[in-house]
């Protein structure tokens, strides 16, 4: 995995600034194609510069409104299990979302909230072995997901921008039930006791959420807090929740993958 640093960037910013087409910076600095479209496209923004005056509108660089609810879940699914690619610097990037077949009101969900927001775009699912693709495509996903960078998620810093904050504040549930859809589940657990001499199996549910990113776990977390739903950290990548009363709260706003 490479990385490139400050100086790096500031002399590809330059050379993009000066008309050098992404390829010949890419070419010269020794950077992927898909780096340096990412970064100019973040310096675009920065300087209020739309890429694409013709194009569907972005809440970000147009204020075209956003449906903030689904906007929340979409933002936890991509956490969890997103993925925006960037193809080449003339293919518009799209974010995927992988969902197993065994789960198709899953895969609905996320394209509805795909097609909420970003109403004028496109969404499709292409179907793999065993899983579908959600897919939508739109030159604004780096102004929506700004997390979006090179290398995993795990291996960077992840935090969220005071406007995801706002809105992850005023709709919790979506966030968490986008997490849980992407890299959570809820199981049922069992144990034995002695009653009266004899022993006894008992069964009872509980979620998990499974990342490896510190940063996103955190994220998680913070949102459970907020509506008052029990946690424990199992290891450094699992979260469980197993009280009753917490168990029954995400059975009512989130419930199990179907």
């Amino acid at each position: 995995m490479n990385f490139h640093g400050t100086e790096v960037r500031h002399k590809a910013l330059t050379l993009l600034r000066d008309g050098t087409s992404n390829a010949e910076v890419a070419r010269r600095l020794n950077v992927p194609l898909g780096t340096v479209g990412y970064w100019k496209h973040l310096d675009r923004a920065k300087r209020g510069e739309c890429p694409g005056n013709h194009g569907p509108k972005c809440p970000r660089c147009d204020g075209r409104e956003l449906d903030d609810p689904a906007y929340s879940y979409l933002l936890g699914l991509y956490l969890g299990d997103g993925h925006i690619s960037h193809y080449s610097e003339h293919r518009v990037p799209n974010l995927m979302i992988t969902c197993t077949q065994s789960w198709p009101g899953l895969m609905d969900h996320c394209e509805q909230a795909m097609r909420a927001v970003f109403p004028d775009n496109s969404v499709c699912r292409v179907r793999r072995t065993g899983c579908s693709n959600v897919k939508v495509y739109s030159k604004h996903l780096p102004c929506m997901f700004p997390q979006h960078g090179p290398g995993r998620k795990h291996e960077r810093t992840i935090a969220l921008e005071p406007w995801q904050e706002a809105i992850v504040d005023a709709h919790p549930w979506e966030f968490i039930r986008g997490l849980i859809h992407s890299d959570g589940c809820r199981i049922t657990n069992w144990t034995t006791r002695v009653v009266a001499g004899e022993q006894k199996r008992y069964e009872y549910p509980r979620y998990f959420f499974t990342n490896l990113s510190g940063d996103i776990n955190r994220l998680f977390t913070a949102a459970l807090d907020r509506v008052g739903v029990e946690w424990k950290q199992a290891n450094d990548r699992n979260i469980s929740i197993a009280r009753k009363a917490s168990v029954a709260l995400m059975d009512t706003h989130v419930g199990p993958k179907h």
